[in-house]
């Protein structure tokens, strides 16, 4: 079996600490990158009427361009997001739908300017059913995940 780094990164800050850690634990990369992209004005999550905040609030699914092939040779799935809203970008757990999460270990790090962890693995939980375990940690680089 062997090792996934997913990640979604809005501005590049999860997508370099993701390639650090898959490049040096020698893991697979996929990043989650939504169909239509966002812009600058779509994460400003100060405007209460971004993107970004009208799809946390709403609960949407983000629909996700691209698939993991071979998903099921995976045991362990890292999944690497900013926090929005004390917890993955909706467009993560659109890409977690897609995906039979039974008997693998799920690790989730979050990048964070500021805000915690919060009870992201929680809320993640449902979506990676039938994983044997899920467990979600801030970092700042990838020497901490």
């Amino acid at each position: 079996m062997s090792t996934l780094v997913t990640f979604f990164s809005a501005e590049g800050t999860t997508a370099k600490v993701a390639k650090e850690f898959a490049q040096k634990n020698g893991a697979d990369l996929f990043e989650i990158v939504p169909v239509e992209p966002y812009t600058a004005a779509d994460i400003k999550w100060t405007n209460p009427i971004a993107r970004c905040n009208r799809e946390q609030i709403a609960g949407k699914d983000v629909p996700v361009a691209g698939k993991v092939d071979n998903f099921e040779q995976y045991d362990t799935v890292y999944i690497g997001f900013p926090i929005w809203y004390g917890q993955a970008p909706r467009v993560v757990y659109t890409f977690c739908k897609g995906y039979d999460w039974t008997g693998k270990n799920v690790k989730a790090f979050a990048t964070s300017g500021g805000s915690g962890i919060g009870k992201t693995a929680e809320k993640l939980a449902p979506y990676v059913e039938g994983a044997s375990s899920v467990t979600a940690k801030l970092i700042h680089s990838a020497e901490e995940i």
